[in-house]
């Protein structure tokens, strides 16, 4: 980018510029191995900042690259060398909390926990609960859809968004979806926004749906053994009556190891362990209904006694730095995010396992097991060869099983070349066909979701 490009920049914009080597390394890189090199990093102050901003990619024909917490781990918010970032971590506020309505108004850089304490007074929650929660922010989840564990019960993101305000990449303001609680008036646009990872507008405000906060909520960690089927277990819980879970999650014996020596253990570090949320009214709520699970546990074999946390929100704050852990064991690493229907899922972790072996790397695993979806681990180098062919044979395995390359972090960099393989050609027209409608310029972080264009001829 010329110089003369970032003095325009300064001039269109109001909000900070930013060109240290240190602002410009902090936003090349996410959770993932990527490492990108902006050319500057913009802080835009409000909406019509943000218009003036894409105004001036276009002329420019420069690259925007939203980004909030940075926690992406495939690569979603490393921007091309030379692209803008554009920080939204300022817009870390509740604007507005409507208990009537069970519904607030935030900012897309309001972190999660922040969220999860504005409205904890007024007896409610916000539902999705990724292991970043502490980090991760609002706009970040519309952008991949994420979820967490307690999307066992209450469902990803796109569940929980009632409304977004929008600049497109034309630099047209609009504001999705609707304040009421239901709507049939024609496709669901806001629902294209949402897990599209900044590709088709950058969002400048959310409303989020909220959920009443249950009297109990209490976590159990229970020692799973080594031959009993996952998928079993999964099934029988997702058919037990008036169990109240709202998170069935899985943690590997090696995993579980891990946060024991970063002083985070969940339970037992000598087995798997299966790690449950159950919502009660009281306390006498809470033990019948731990009795009906362990009931239908022992049915499949499952019969240690749980370790309780009567905090659930201990248990998913330990278990999410299971990546921290595997951090510190492993280094980078090949980090996956599949899922399958639940009755194949025995044969996706054997499959996983199959991959681990062939290629003579260890494998860590945890999942949440409810919904089929599984976090596998390879400690090998994501950018070697052996690191290459485990991704593309996991996301194969996947796909085989009738499942998803991404089950909610999103595609990024890393996996936009197999969405053709799950979504189809028609498919990937229609997405491109929307890309162009909303973003004619491809300005908005480009090289990211959209599989490459066949090559010509």
């Amino acid at each position: 980018m010329a110089v003369d490009d970032l003095d325009s920049l300064e001039r269109a914009v109001r909000g900070d510029v930013r060109r240290s080597p240190a602002a410009l390394a902090a936003a090349g890189r996410d959770a993932s191995h990527l490492q990108g090199r902006p050319a500057a990093v913009v802080a835009p102050i409000d909406p019509r900042d943000v218009v003036a901003l894409v105004g001036w990619a276009r002329t420019a024909r420069r690259a925007l690259v939203a980004r909030g917490g940075g926690t992406s781990l495939d690569g979603e918010s490393v921007p091309d060398d030379g692209a803008i970032a554009v920080d939204f971590s300022g817009w870390n506020r509740v604007e507005e909390v409507r208990p009537d309505e069970l519904a607030a108004r935030v900012g897309p850089g309001t972190i999660n926990r922040t969220l999860q304490r504005a409205v904890h007074s007024e007896g409610l929650f916000f539902p999705p609960n990724p292991g970043s929660s502490a980090t991760s922010t609002v706009g970040g989840h519309v952008g991949t859809n994420a979820s967490g564990p307690r999307s066992y019960r209450y469902g990803p993101t796109r569940a929980w968004v009632r409304t977004l305000d929008v600049v497109l990449g034309t630099g047209e303001p609009v504001t999705l979806g609707t304040r009421a609680a239901k709507r049939s008036a024609g496709p669901d646009l806001l629902g294209l926004i949402v897990g599209s990872e900044g590709t088709l507008g950058l969002v400048t405000d959310v409303t989020v749906r909220l959920a009443p906060l249950p009297p109990i909520r209490r976590g159990l960690s229970i020692a799973v053994p080594p031959d009993v089927p996952l998928g079993a277990v999964a099934t029988r819980l997702a058919r037990t009556p008036l169990s109240g879970l709202s998170a069935v999650e899985y943690v590997d014996r090696r995993t579980s190891a891990e946060l024991a020596q970063l002083g985070r253990s969940i339970g037992a570090t000598d087995a798997a362990l299966l790690l449950l949320e159950i919502e009660a009214d009281n306390a006498g709520d809470a033990e019948t209904r731990t009795g009906r699970i362990a009931a239908a546990l022992a049915g499949t074999g499952v019969r240690a006694v749980p370790t309780v946390f009567d905090d659930a929100d201990e248990l998913w704050s330990r278990r999410g730095e299971s990546g921290v852990a595997l951090d510190r064991k492993i280094g980078p690493r090949i980090r996956e995010d599949v899922a399958v229907p639940v009755g194949r899922l025995d044969a996706l972790i054997a499959a996983l396992r199959t991959i681990a072996d062939t290629e003579r790397v260890p494998l860590y695993l945890y999942a949440h097991l409810g919904e089929g979806s599984l976090h596998p681990n390879f400690a090998v180098d994501p950018t070697s060869p052996v690191g290459a062919r485990v991704r593309a044979r996991t996301l194969a395995a996947a796909l085989e099983l009738g499942g998803t390359i991404s089950a909610e972090h999103g595609i990024g960099r890393l996996k936009r070349e197999f969405v053709a393989r799950e979504l189809g050609p028609v498919a990937v027209d229609w997405l491109r066909s929307v890309k162009q409608r909303c973003d004619p310029d491809g300005i908005l972080n480009p090289g990211k979701l959209y599989p490459p264009a066949a090559p010509a001829g």
